[in-house]
């Protein structure tokens, strides 16, 4: 278990010189990592990463969520390659974006337009303007259970990193909590014609209350709001449809990106032909300035996607993403009971989609546990900020990912016995990402 970190740490302190934060991602940024063990990553096969000095890991989390198939995917590397050797970018649009918006379509059924872009934040900006423009309405609702929607004011503006934004656009933001509709209807009436739309995850870590999601939809139109779901991390990872399609339930507006590309940049917004035609051509009403980016289209990004979605339907991916997670949460689940702290290491959510919660003694969630956890994890050869699978994991990864748990969960009931983890953290504790100071 003995590693080197030396090359990291040096790389590490030569990309805070250059990159605020040290990374392009607060969510990567190497405040998220026990001290000194924050790896550089130097490449990536399948389910495996290999760190500046040499260190190999099974990883879980690839790019946030983004990478479900694994690194260089060969049909995915194939068909960018081979738009790569075709343009990238031209002054009109390329026959693979009318390829990639078919394609999409008949993925997700539900929707009836769909336009492209490059991260997830574009794509709920775009929703959220194209709601208030439907609407009339200045208010956006966005469900306070949910942890991120957008690097954009809108939303940023209500978490304790506001700074450089106008109290006032945070005034425009308001937030309603999952599974509770009466409140949301509260919320409604106290904001009555004010609202222009409820935006969420259509479900996180469980599964939504029966009858939530049809219930909801049905507040918001009788209250003249539009219903969007984010659909960042359950599209494709729940289903090929997203949760929309698992829950039989359709927003009017949905955004999809992470594993729509596998790692490459491609995100999407879409929905009902009324409301998506406002920022078109065909429309009678005051144009929407909806989504216009010059690299939205790349050729090779929709070729992946393309590619992607060929993948989900021919190998039932998503079913694989699950059949995974299963395996993966009955052996951690295992090793945590057998060390005595199945009540601290926690393993919640969807198979597809899991997280580990790591408890202290009164059962609260700790930043100095998941330190200890992280760290002996790392040292085992395990790393992620979670347990999101990709499909690109065999038995013997599981296995070994089980075998550094079991490690951690021993080294956590000692810390737990000593009611004090400080001894095995080796430094400071890992930090939330949404703090208002460092």
């Amino acid at each position: 278990m003995t590693k080197s970190f030396g090359k990291s740490v040096v790389a590490n302190a030569r990309l805070h010189e250059l990159v605020p934060g040290g990374a392009h991602t607060y969510a990567k940024g190497e405040d998220q990592y026990p001290e000194d063990m924050a790896p550089v990553i130097s490449h990536g096969l399948g389910a495996h990463v290999w760190d500046v000095d040499g260190n190999e890991y099974v990883e879980y989390g690839s790019g946030l969520r983004a990478v479900s198939l694994g690194h260089a995917h060969p049909r995915v590397l194939e068909a960018v390659r081979r738009e790569l050797g075709r343009g990238s970018n031209f002054v009109r649009p390329s026959i693979l974006e009318l390829e990639a918006a078919e394609r999409f379509l008949a993925s997700v059924p539900t929707a009836e337009m769909v336009k492209f872009a490059k991260n997830g934040s574009d794509a709920t900006t775009a929703a959220v303007k194209l709601a208030r423009a439907v609407t009339g309405r200045p208010l956006v609702a966005l469900c306070s259970d949910h942890a991120f929607f957008s690097i954009d004011d809108w939303f940023i503006a209500r978490t304790p990193m506001s700074a450089g934004i106008p109290d006032e656009i945070g005034e425009l933001t308001v937030a309603f909590p999952y599974g509770d509709l009466a409140a949301t209807e509260e919320l409604l009436i106290r904001h009555e014609g004010q609202i222009a739309c409820l935006i969420l995850e259509a479900a996180t870590q469980h599964d939504p209350p029966a009858g939530y999601l049809e219930a909801l939809r049905d507040l918001a139109h009788r209250y003249g709001a539009l219903l969007v779901f984010d659909e960042m991390i359950t599209g494709f990872r729940f289903s090929e449809a997203g949760a929309q399609g698992v829950y039989g339930v359709t927003p009017d507006l949905s955004t999809f990106g992470k594993a729509l590309g596998n790692g490459f940049a491609v995100s999407a917004l879409a929905g009902k032909r009324e409301f998506m035609e406002r920022g078109g051509l065909r429309d009678d009403h005051e144009r929407v300035f909806l989504l216009s980016t010059t690299h939205g289209a790349e050729t090779h990004a929709l070729a992946a996607a393309i590619a992607v979605m060929d993948v989900y339907a021919e190998e039932g991916i998503a079913a694989r993403l699950h059949e995974r997670g299963e395996r993966l949460t009955a052996g951690v689940r295992e090793v945590a009971a057998a060390a005595g702290v199945e009540d601290h290491v926690v393993v919640r959510g969807r198979p597809s989609n899991l997280v580990f919660a790591t408890l202290d003694q009164q059962g609260q969630p700790s930043q100095k546990y998941r330190t200890l956890f992280l760290r002996e994890l790392i040292l085992g050869g395990v790393i992620g900020p979670s347990f999101v699978v990709s499909s690109a994991l065999t038995d013997e990864d599981i296995d070994r990912t089980v075998d550094a748990v079991a490690q951690a969960c021993l080294v956590y009931r000692k810390a737990l016995d000593a009611d004090d983890p400080a001894a095995w953290m080796g430094g400071r504790p890992v930090k939330p990402v949404f703090r208002r100071y460092v």
